[in-house]
């Protein structure tokens, strides 16, 4: 016998959540990939990828299921793999540097730090850095790289033991991160707790709208708890004393936003943007929510015809880019390696793994180019065009590059 168990309630206002956005059903851990020796002792453990929205604070976000140690204590994501991102964060130390006037004696805490990706650029500048990483793996390189980083989970007691050892940073980095953690109003506050009286801190985040709109529910998965809009950090910022001073938007995952915080009575000026995304969100938001799972649907059974056609006509399928959102979009479609035979990617660290679920096999670059495949199915669309411009010379020999969100897309010629 079943029983009706009420709905879960809201990780930020404690509100009941009986509005569903989007129900993947039971789903591995995106980034948790199998060895094949792992694989051989049998499936790999599924949780539910269930998203609800909160009618009272506007917060999108994914019923509990993981507990986060879970999830990192061998986390196979290195930020420096990517050359556009690098860049996109070297951009950003010298953006921020230059605006904040920061430099010897300034200190920049990284919440989330990877491997040291993003306070290298700072660091060479002779700004004192810090990185809070919870991955071990992960940071052990940045340490290795001179990255000062702590291994530990940022919250209110992490916090409290940073500022009880006298640390006020300037500039607090928090990019990334924020959709993670399962108590998004305790983070912030602990921020506060840490940030100069005339400090910044920077939050940067997928924009909730861009996910709706973009139907891209293939960047849904366990690590992300929440999805995110300016007004429902706004509200954040507000319950800890900060507020939004400036906001940009990006267009990194697809489109994201980069908020600008201070304390409340900091002298920052409110910068001209800020009404601007309002405004967006409040026209756009519940439009874009509207037939959302729907949309999905669709873009699930469009990858789905092409593989099944791909096969009646014998052409070999491979991926490139064994992303999170690649796990979610081939596990939501159905897809194993009968239907994709790999999926290659830059980062050492995944050689000779599986994705989760689906087990399509993760190989070197060099061994997707030896298997030329008739077409290659590129997951991380976000970056298509850095891996299309590395793909070229695959591309000129016949093999067609795919894109399938928001639609399926060919983005390159060939047979």
């Amino acid at each position: 016998m079943q029983l009706n168990r009420p709905p879960p309630r809201c990780r930020l206002c404690r509100a009941a959540l009986p509005t569903t956005l989007i129900d993947l059903g039971d789903m591995p851990l995106a980034n948790a990939l199998p060895t094949p020796a792992q694989a051989a002792r049998g499936a790999d453990p599924v949780y539910p990828l269930h998203v609800r929205l909160c009618h009272d604070c506007g917060l999108a976000q994914a019923d509990d299921a993981v507990p986060p140690a879970e999830i990192f204590a061998d986390y196979p994501y290195f930020s420096s793999v990517s050359a556009s991102w690098v860049a996109h964060a070297a951009a950003f130390a010298g953006a921020v540097a230059a605006r904040m006037a920061l430099g010897r004696g300034a200190t920049v805490l990284e919440i989330a730090s990877n491997d040291g990706y993003l306070l290298q650029h700072f660091q060479a500048r002779g700004i004192g850095v810090l990185g809070i990483e919870p991955a071990a793996n992960v940071a052990r390189v940045a340490v290795a790289r001179g990255i000062p980083t702590r291994i530990a989970f940022f919250d209110r007691a992490c916090a409290a033991a940073l500022a009880g050892e006298g640390l006020r940073a300037e500039l607090v980095v928090a990019n990334n991160v924020l959709a993670h953690v399962p108590d998004p109003g305790g983070f912030v506050a602990g921020i506060a707790a840490v940030l100069a009286p005339e400090g910044l801190v920077s939050i940067e985040f997928p924009h909730l709208l861009c996910l709706l709109a973009g139907v891209q529910f293939d960047t849904i998965y366990h690590e992300h708890l929440s999805y995110l809009s300016l007004g429902v950090v706004e509200r954040m910022l507000s319950a800890a004393g900060l507020r939004a001073c400036a906001v940009e938007r990006l267009p990194t995952h697809g489109g994201s936003l980069r908020v600008f915080a201070c304390h409340q009575a900091a002298h920052w000026p409110d910068g001209p943007g800020l009404a601007e995304v309002r405004d967006a969100e409040a026209a756009g938001l519940a439009a874009a929510a509207a037939g959302f799972a729907a949309r999905a649907a669709a873009v699930r059974c469009g990858l789905r015809r092409f593989l099944d056609a791909a096969a009646g006509a014998g052409r070999r399928v491979a991926a490139y880019g064994a992303a999170a959102k690649g796990a979610t979009l081939l596990n939501a479609c159905g897809v194993s390696a009968a239907d994709i035979a790999c999926v290659a990617d830059a980062g050492t660290a995944k050689h000779g793994r599986l994705l989760p679920g689906c087990r399509v096999p993760i190989v070197a670059p060099a061994r997707l180019r030896q298997a030329r495949p008739d077409d290659i199915l590129i997951l991380p669309w976000n970056l298509a065009d850095e891996i299309a411009a590395d793909l070229a010379d695959v591309a000129a020999a016949g093999t067609r590059l795919w894109v399938a969100v928001p639609a399926l897309r060919r983005i390159s010629r060939g047979r």
